[in-house]
């Protein structure tokens, strides 16, 4: 399951910010401005390589300078890049915490031991994590919220998730 290689998605360029070549970086790290600390960023391709220096928070990211980035048409051209970090790179987690991209693709079971689908994103509109689940019993995915009561177990060494939904989540 743990690829040291494996690439984790922790920002994306939203455009050019300013005109000296600054950019607005989306970050998706826990504390935004942490994303500082896993220079150097590449791209998915790894094609290319960046130093992150932060500059200032701004609505919607970070104002940012990129190492080797010095002209306004330059960070135009990197408007929606994906930045990735190597997975080693990243801190350990406590035991009751997850990163998204280990919860994709997890089977998810329920209490008796039925598959209800499988985790196809993780999301968040403000009020927690929902757990995006899609299988072939289910006309629409089901968002199942991601919290305690809901999900009592996430097993990542056997890829499964146990849940407890909350009634009528899931057709019978």
């Amino acid at each position: 399951m743990d690829n040291p290689d494996e690439l984790i998605c922790v920002g994306a360029i939203a455009g050019a910010y300013g005109v000296h070549g600054e950019v607005r970086l989306k970050s998706y790290t826990a504390d935004p401005e942490a994303i500082e600390d896993y220079n150097p960023l590449t791209t998915e391709d790894g094609s290319r390589s960046f130093d992150v220096g932060i500059i200032r928070p701004i609505k919607n990211g970070l104002s940012v300078r990129l190492s080797s980035v010095t002209s306004k048409e330059e960070a135009d051209a990197l408007k929606g890049v994906k930045l990735y970090v190597p997975r080693n790179r990243l801190p350990s987690l406590p035991d009751d915490e997850f990163y998204h991209a280990d919860l994709i693709g997890l089977e998810v079971f329920d209490t008796g031991g039925t598959k209800l689908g499988t985790v196809k994103s993780v999301m968040n509109h403000g009020a927690g994590d929902l757990l995006e689940i899609h299988g072939p019993g289910l006309k629409a995915t089901v968002l199942l919220p991601f919290t305690l009561d809901a999900v009592p177990t996430v097993d990542l060494d056997k890829g499964r998730i146990v849940a407890d939904p909350p009634e009528g989540l899931f057709p019978e």
